[in-house]
């Protein structure tokens, strides 16, 4: 019995410690974290920077209000432009909440264009969050169904259809904004062609759309760069961040550049503990310790790593479908649903996850060691292989 609501089918285990890319258990059973929390924590668990400057915060300042001067706030704004290309940045507590942000944005977008119902684009099998406004623009009708009647000024596009989107710009001049995640990753780890954010780019500039991209999930060094998109040759009007920015920290970011950066005034947007002196301490460690171990080129040549190890470990699996992944955003989708590997997994002392019911998903630290990933190789393939 618990007094929690039953929001989460929570598996049968409760972790009381971490250390690098293990948890422990209350009966000292480690298990190997390929999951970080969902992408949250890629430095791992009790990492001594985000844990000294946590603590050293904690006993010095944790919150004023954004009513005030926040420097330290202020210096992890400019820090952030500085590694995004952006000019200005919005904090929140969250990825839903950088993204309500970010489609507030394109809605005041449309109003200054004199555009009475402003809409914007979004694809099919994204995940945007759980509120009212990220909820409706996410692609799953799972997530939505229930808490109809959702908001309008949302249209739907396949993902990785550039086609679909031109089509849709000629068919509704209230389009004013494109939210797009460059990777999948609720959505199963899909990678989209070559070209694709260069062409959506090309559309908006065509029809003075912000192209916003939700890098929720794939920012802060997940997929080899800090943003994904700095592995193409554009810039955003507005992106969006969270999850691994704080390692465990609860922060989110929303940047924008040029126009889109000016939209928001004073009364338009608020957080009252968004940017707090906290969280930015914790995300001024998380920068810090990505340049200091060049965790970047680390994600590119670990996931390249484990996905050749899979490969060679689950060759003549008839079951697995492909192989896939972009930096430490990892997937092996299988031929059926495939849930009940998530605790044969954790029985095997391994936490992973399976989204869209057929897609194995790997999410592990950055800060993994070879040896490590040799283990995660092996003990994944072990699963799978048994089915």
């Amino acid at each position: 019995m618990t007094n929690s609501m039953e929001t989460y089918n929570r598996l049968p285990v409760g972790f009381v410690r971490g250390e690098g890319v293990y948890l422990e258990d209350g009966e000292g059973r480690r298990y190997l974290d390929a999951l970080a929390g969902l992408a949250v924590c890629g430095l791992g668990h009790a990492h001594p920077n985000v844990t000294r400057a946590i603590s050293e915060q904690a006993a010095t300042l944790i919150h004023t209000s954004n009513l005030y001067e926040i420097p330290l706030q202020e210096k992890l704004a400019t820090r952030l432009c500085e590694m995004s290309g952006m000019d200005r940045v919005f904090f929140a507590n969250s990825g839903a909440e950088a993204n309500e942000a970010a489609i507030k944005i394109a809605r005041l977008h449309g109003h200054q264009q004199d555009i009475d119902k402003p809409t914007t684009v979004v694809m099919e099998g994204s995940f945007h969050g759980r509120t009212m406004a990220t909820l409706t623009a996410t692609g799953n009708r799972k997530v939505q169904a229930g808490f109809e009647p959702l908001l309008t000024g949302f249209v739907r596009a396949p993902f990785g259809d550039v086609q679909a989107v031109a089509q849709i710009g000629n068919n509704n001049p209230d389009v004013t904004a494109i939210l797009v995640e460059p990777v999948l990753g609720e959505g199963g780890i899909i990678i989209p062609g070559d070209g694709y954010l260069e062409a959506l780019r090309e559309i908006c500039d065509a029809n003075n759309w912000l192209l916003m991209l939700d890098e929720v999930q794939t920012g802060n060094g997940r997929t080899g760069t800090f943003f994904a998109y700095q592995q193409t040759s554009i810039l955003p009007d507005v992106v969006t961040t969270a999850k691994g920015l704080g390692n465990g920290m609860p922060i989110g970011a929303c940047l924008a550049r040029g126009h889109a950066a000016s939209i928001l005034q004073p009364g338009n947007h608020a957080s009252t503990f968004g940017g707090n002196l906290l969280a930015c301490a914790a995300a001024h460690a998380v920068l810090d310790t990505l340049e200091e171990e060049g965790l970047l080129q680390r994600a590119t040549y670990l996931g390249n790593k484990i996905i050749d190890g899979l490969e060679t470990a689950l060759a003549g699996n008839n079951s697995v479908r492909e192989i896939r992944g972009k930096g430490l955003m990892i997937a092996v989708e299988l031929s059926s649903p495939c849930a009940k590997m998530v605790e044969a997994a954790l029985e095997a002392g391994l936490l992973l996850n399976v989204t869209r019911d057929n897609v194995v998903r790997l999410l592990p630290p950055l800060t993994l060691s070879d040896a490590e990933a040799e283990e995660l190789i092996k003990v994944v393939a072990k699963v799978i292989n048994n089915g």
